[in-house]
């Protein structure tokens, strides 16, 4: 039997190189499993990017820090696409979307995944297919040719490497959450919940990892609180998979979210999970484990409730980590995608597109 032909793919992230996150990490993996599937895989994004995919992936830096309207972006990109003659243009987010709308038949196919939840998608309109990166994000398109597929985890990669991970207080509950230090992340509704919760929060400790604009801002909020010595802002790690094994609750405390990483981690690493109402943890958890809204006090309320019984949490999330562990993998997210590639290509064939 012959075996399936190498893909071109090429894999454009057009965020601006400031900030690294879930959709930066899901193109990361995505294009390592990709290429160890044994296509030719290239990545169109920031420069400062570069470092964070592996040798395998052929890495095009472009000025995606300019206005998607901008004519020497797009210039950029259509003589990079030129030069690859991809099979695939997998544009990541809205911003690439939208720039990879403007390439005309420089791919053969082209596909848009969407990341987050927007009031439009107009972006995608001119894309043959569009992934979804949850079933709430996937009711809300209205393109012709949609396809869910859940961002992955590359568990044994983070087992396995001898980065042992950050560190997290002794001798107390931790709690933990992780993202971008950024407004629609609700650190700063998390910290004041933090300390409204007073005696409920007695012997925990909240270590919040990531980094970003607001970095400064929280930590004048945890001073001014009074929660030096409560909450640590514990910055970036590459390696979060021992403190998700330490840690006995992870907070979601988003304003919006398509399918948050932090989500698929803990579930994955036995770490119950609490959140606000956004993509994915209502798709996955149980709803005593959603606060009611967004704001301090539903906060408050939700972790009260947690850590003032753990065990039940976790038990009644059993069935969450199971799927997490059966389904939010790198391996099943890259094998989706590729059998959409080639699903793609070959109903374009056939049509004559």
């Amino acid at each position: 039997m012959t075996p399936p032909r190498q893909l071109t793919i090429a894999l454009l992230v057009a965020t601006p190189g400031t900030t690294w996150g879930g959709m930066e990490q899901h193109t990361a993996d995505l294009a390592g499993a990709l290429a160890e599937r044994g296509h030719s895989v290239h990545v169109l994004g920031h420069k400062t990017y570069r470092d964070h995919f592996p040798a395998g992936v052929q890495f095009h830096p472009l000025p995606v820090q300019l206005g998607r309207r901008n004519l020497w972006l797009q210039l950029a990109l259509r003589r990079r696409l030129r030069q690859l003659s991809p099979d695939i243009l997998h544009a990541q987010g809205n911003k690439a979307a939208q720039l990879a709308g403007k390439t005309g038949k420089l791919a053969r196919v082209r596909i848009g995944t969407v990341h987050g939840t927007k009031s439009s998608h107009k972006a995608f309109d001119r894309l043959d297919e569009i992934v979804a990166v949850s079933p709430r994000i996937l009711g809300s398109l209205r393109h012709p040719h949609t396809h869910l597929i859940y961002n992955g985890v590359d568990s044994e990669r983070q087992q396995n490497t001898a980065d042992d991970g950050p560190n997290l207080p002794a001798g107390v509950t931790n709690v933990i959450a992780v993202g971008r230090l950024e407004p629609v992340k609700g650190f700063d509704a998390l910290i004041r919940a933090w300390a409204i919760l007073g005696p409920s929060a007695d012997n925990c400790h909240l270590t919040i990892f990531g980094e970003g604009s607001q970095r400064e801002q929280l930590a004048r909020l945890i001073q001014q609180s009074g929660l030096g010595e409560l909450v640590t802002l514990a910055g970036f790690s590459r390696n979060l998979a021992p403190v998700y094994c330490k840690a006995e609750l992870t907070v979601i405390s988003s304003e919006r979210e398509g399918f948050p990483y932090v989500l698929a981690e803990s579930l994955i690493y036995g770490c119950p999970v609490v959140s606000t109402p956004v993509s994915g943890p209502r798709d996955l958890l149980p709803p005593s484990s959603l606060s009611a809204g967004h704001n301090d006090r539903d906060l408050t309320d939700l972790m009260a409730r947690a850590l003032a019984n753990l065990e039940a949490l976790k038990q009644s999330q059993r069935s969450a980590m199971a799927f997490a562990r059966e389904t939010l993998t790198v391996k099943a997210m890259a094998e989706q995608t590729e059998a959409l590639y080639r699903k793609a290509i070959t109903e374009r064939r056939a049509t004559g597109k």
